[in-house]
């Protein structure tokens, strides 16, 4: 008989954890430069997100540098900095590796940064309208950040012109993490 359940057991956690896992982790997402994929609820579930639109030839791309620092300083209290290029508003390049190359090199990034992904309109990404959607915003420019909190749940969405350095930011970043 115990056998039996522990058989159970095996075939029925799979179907449990995946119901369990929040909408906006319910995505397989391709690595930037790299044909690696990330199943996102297996990888960040339980995990605060700041799920961040990027591009290499922006004003706001020196930003690279503070989420990297933001990243490097939360990330043990369970944050996790996302970032996806787009070339929705015409400043990343077309070419992975270059876009690859500007993140490690020049800003020393080394969060999660995924395949370049449509933000907004009819062609966004999947994950895109949802955040849209949970947040009531869609992003207006480059640099646009959504922080989700460990349940899943869509806590604020943030414009380019919120600096990850600034304190208003961090601290609301440090309250959800508390949560």
């Amino acid at each position: 008989m115990k056998k039996y359940l522990l058989l159970a057991a095996l075939f029925i956690s799979p179907f449990a954890s995946a119901n369990q896992c929040p909408d906006v982790l319910k995505f397989m997402k391709r690595k930037l430069n790299s044909q690696e994929t990330v199943n996102m609820c297996s990888e960040y579930q339980g995990k605060t997100l700041l799920i961040v639109n990027t591009a290499s030839y922006c004003g706001f791309t020196p930003q690279f540098e503070g989420l990297e620092k933001l990243y490097s300083e939360y990330k043990d209290q369970g944050l996790v900095v996302l970032g996806f290029p787009s070339h929705d508003f015409n400043q990343e390049d077309e070419d992975e590796g270059k876009t690859a190359e500007l993140c490690e090199l020049t800003y020393g990034v080394k969060f999660p940064m995924f395949e370049a992904t449509s933000v907004k309109g009819d062609n966004a990404d999947p994950l895109y309208r949802m955040l849209a959607k949970k947040s009531g915003t869609t992003p207006k420019w480059n640099f646009y950040k959504y922080l989700v909190d460990k349940n899943g749940d869509v806590v604020d969405a943030y414009s380019s012109f919120t600096k990850p350095t600034d304190d208003d930011f961090i601290k609301e970043v440090e309250k959800t993490l508390a949560l």
